[in-house]
Order: C-alpha cells, then structure tokens, then sequence
C-alpha cells in the first residue's frame, strides 16, 4: 500500500494559491524519494506574510508549472494511496481549493493527519506543531520549506507506528481511534477522532 507525506506552501491567504508542494514516500517503515516542486499561482499575488514564512516570491515560481501540471505528475502516485499531512485540514483544503479553481475532479484516496496522531500518541509533549515533533525526534529541517516539511511529518508518522507495534502507519490510525479522510471524485469525509479507552493508548 501506497503512503505518502503532503505539504503545501501558500501566496497568500487563499487557500486555492498553492507555490509549493513537498512529498515524502514511505515503504516498510522508511522515508524512500522525497520530491519538492513549485507552482505558479494561478493570480500570481503574494502576501507579505506568507512570504516572510516560507521565503517564495513571485520570481522564485515565473517558470514554474500551475497547478494541474505539478500535480499531473504525481497522478499515479496518488491514486489509492494513504496520504498524510500535518494539519491535514489545512493541506488538504489547499488541494481541493486548488481544484476547485481549475475545475477539475478529485483524485481518490485516503488520508490521515499527523497532528491528530501526535496529540493521541505522544500526549506529554508541550505541543504538537512540526517542529515540536522534530526537536522530539532529533532531527533538523528548514520548517516551511514544503519537503522537509514532508520528511519530518512522514518520520514522525514511522516512528508513531513503531512505538505502537502498528505494522502499517494505517494500522496505527485504527489503534488510536482515528478515522482516515477521504478525498474522491464527488466530494471529501475529514479525517476524525473517536473516543477510545485510556488502555487503549
């Protein structure tokens, strides 16, 4: 089975405005390709904060593809695949707002949010943002930048699993009472929580 990391960088505050994507493969329990594209929004305009974020300007993605065309590529990759993201609301919003101003059909897949993982699974940490989970794990990485963003989401997500005894990052969904989204061709179910026992944890 299929699971892949995803993180989206935005121009600004509209969630359809995509300049970056990163993903990071998992197979038996490592990180295995890690890709990073950018993407030329579709109205090109960049706000002050978001820049200051993730440090994209317009210049950096002139030559780059649109939407479509950056995720065309990965099509394949999607289809039937776990997906993961940190936050995956938001993440998941930029892609469906990104389609929705294309016109264009949902890919079909599962996904699941590695925050909603972190909060069941480590609970004493003081927070669960990316770089909370990256000091945990030991690792170092630029945050914002969409494929190292990818890379910490999808090892903390290999080291939940492991600590849970869970063979497969999907298996460790069911274990901590997490109900994977769905993205497909006529709309989306979010991700959720369920109630599940102390002992379970």
């Amino acid at each position: 089975m299929k699971t892949i990391a995803i993180d989206f960088e935005t121009a600004n505050e509209e969630r359809g405005s995509a300049c970056s994507v990163g993903l990071a493969w998992i197979e038996d329990g490592r990180i295995v390709r890690v890709e990073e594209r950018l993407i030329r929004p579709r109205s090109m305009r960049f706000s002050p904060f978001n820049v200051a974020i993730h440090g994209i300007r317009p210049e950096h993605v002139e030559d780059a593809g649109e939407f479509p065309e950056v995720m065309d590529e990965f099509a394949g990759d999607f289809a039937g695949a776990t997906m993961i993201a940190h936050n995956a609301a938001f993440d998941f919003s930029v892609w469906r707002a990104s389609l929705d101003g294309y016109r264009m059909a949902y890919p079909t897949f599962s996904y699941l949010c590695s925050v909603k993982m972190a909060q069941r699974v480590w609970p004493h940490l003081p927070s669960h943002k990316l770089n909370i989970l990256a000091e945990h794990l030991g690792m170092r990485f630029v945050h914002h930048n969409a494929a190292e963003d990818a890379v910490v989401c999808a090892q903390a997500s290999i080291v939940m699993a492991e600590q849970k005894g869970a063979a497969r990052i999907l298996d460790l969904a069911a274990m901590i009472g997490l109900t994977p989204g769905r993205l497909h061709a006529t709309g989306y179910q979010a991700c959720s929580v369920r109630k599940v026992s102390a002992r379970a944890l």
